[in-house]
């Protein structure tokens, strides 16, 4: 597999030829699929130091096994990105310095990279490997005299410097993305040492920050939990991505009055009409497309699946009088991924690389 040095957008799972395959070989047209994935690979398929879930080989293993059609060599090149990522983590951890979000963020990262593992379907010492270093992350660091959480980060999602660093709280680039993927880990059957007691660590952060897209120091210096911010609430950043990450948690803890409290989160944002005026696209990363996906796995895993019923008609209603806005043709941010929530199948499990399933 050759290895590229270039960002080449076809290979992008997000807004790439590679992210657009995804809505054909949901709806079986192979030869469309075909036809993508050939322009998606043209240029090599990237296996260096940028391959992730969203790029690369990590994201070609993905999109072809939901045609049930990966290669041996595709796996093998996935699981030396893998190693090698693990790898550099370690040394990370060993210099006493703290993550960047690319670290292990589901976008570009182990979380990422785990998901992809656990699509398998079979346990391996390499998703075991990735599990215990996601675990490592609830351990709390000690920087310049201060504790601070094992995923706290000097710079933000856009690798910018942020002072006194923040704790990265969104599903897309925080430490919700770690709590989904070891929450279904649990949900199938495959756990490592002190997984349960991660997701409880992470799971209290949530309940007490979950209300900011990422929490700095002055929150951690306040005495009481900071007042929620009036922002957007989205899938990637916000309340229902959280909650679904804390449902299933619930589930791997098996603690019902947690599930229901995120249950409950999910609704009650979902119907506020102050949260439903901040959306304003139909996107699947921040927009309808996004919460309607969500919507449906939370309600799959509810005891009390009817009382979603409303709040997913009104979000699908939102997602086909918005969707014909999108002028991107992608995955995450354009029509593909809108037209595959709007569809509303999930025959290949495409949902699992948003961590909703």
């Amino acid at each position: 597999m050759t290895e590229t040095t270039a960002l080449p957008r076809t290979q992008d799972l997000s807004e790439g030829a590679l992210g657009m395959a995804l809505l054909h070989i949901e709806r079986g047209d192979f030869v469309s699929a075909r036809s993508r994935l050939e322009q998606a690979v043209a240029g090599g398929v990237s296996s260096g130091g940028n391959a992730s879930l969203f790029h690369g080989a990590p994201a070609l293993e993905f999109v072809l096994s939901r045609a049930g059609r990966v290669s041996r060599e595709v796996r093998e090149t996935v699981d030396r990105v893998v190693e090698a990522r693990l790898a550099a983590a370690r040394r990370r951890q060993a210099a006493g310095a703290l993550p960047h979000l690319a670290e292990f963020d589901l976008i570009r990262g182990l979380t990422g990279l785990g998901a992809l593992l656990l699509t398998r379907g079979t346990a391996s010492l390499l998703l075991e490997e990735v599990l215990a270093y996601l675990v490592s992350l609830a351990r709390p660091v000690r920087i310049e005299g201060r504790e601070l959480p094992g995923w706290w980060s000097e710079t933000g999602p856009g690798d910018e410097e942020m002072d006194g660093g923040h704790g990265n709280n969104g599903v897309a680039h925080g430490i919700a993305g770690p709590l989904a993927v070891l929450s279904l880990a649990v949900r199938h059957d495959v756990q490592v040492a002190g997984q349960r007691e991660a997701i409880e660590v992470f799971a209290r952060w949530l309940d007490r920050y979950g209300g900011h897209y990422w929490t700095r120091r002055a929150h951690l210096d306040a005495g009481e939990p900071p007042v929620p911010e009036p922002a957007r609430q989205s899938w990637c950043y916000g309340r229902p991505g959280i909650a679904r990450a804390q449902q299933l948690a619930a589930l791997a803890l098996e603690d019902p009055a947690r599930r229901q409290a995120a249950e409950d989160t999910v609704v009650r944002t979902l119907t506020d009409p102050a949260h439903r005026a901040r959306i304003t696209d139909a996107t699947l990363c921040h927009g309808w497309a996004g919460l309607v996906t969500l919507a449906r796995a939370v309600a799959a895993d509810s005891p009390t699946p009817e009382r979603f019923a409303p709040v997913i008609g009104h979000l699908h209603q939102c997602l086909a009088t918005d969707l014909d806005q999108l002028s991107k043709p992608g995955f995450m941010e354009g029509c593909s991924g809108a037209q595959l929530a709007l569809d509303g199948t999930n025959a290949t499990d495409w949902t699992s690389v948003l961590l909703t399933t």
